[in-house]
């Protein structure tokens, strides 16, 4: 499934979300996005996001823990935000929804589903 899909099949299923994308690790930058919102900038979200994903990797292999990085959460006053890693760890899923419209079971089903299919 190309990035594309993954956000297209995303939004489907979570039509409320705030912003979506699907990026890669390395680089911080998407390689397919979509707001809702005129001012919430996929791309300066995606390289935090990616600042984030980074030092957990590091501090999982600094502590020498025999695990993989499944997925990360941060909740804001209003919002979730969900990052995903594929199972390659080469992209990620960035998710963004209002909490009052989206509850964190169903984003996090959504994404894993979605996530699968990266590579």
């Amino acid at each position: 499934m190309t990035p594309q899909e993954t956000v297209a099949g995303i939004r489907a299923q979570l039509p409320t979300l705030l912003a979506v994308a699907v990026v890669e690790t390395e680089t911080g930058m998407p390689l397919a996005s979509h707001s809702n919102m005129a001012d919430f900038d996929v791309e300066t979200a995606a390289a935090y996001n990616t600042e984030v994903i980074k030092s957990k990797l590091k501090a999982v292999q600094a502590l020498k823990l025999k695990q993989s990085v499944q997925d990360v959460l941060l909740t804001l006053t209003d919002q979730l935000h969900l990052i995903k890693l594929s199972p390659s760890a080469q992209t990620f899923i960035y998710l963004a929804v209002n909490a009052a419209d989206t509850n964190l079971a169903q984003a996090r089903q959504v994404v894993k589903a979605h996530s699968a299919s990266l590579n």
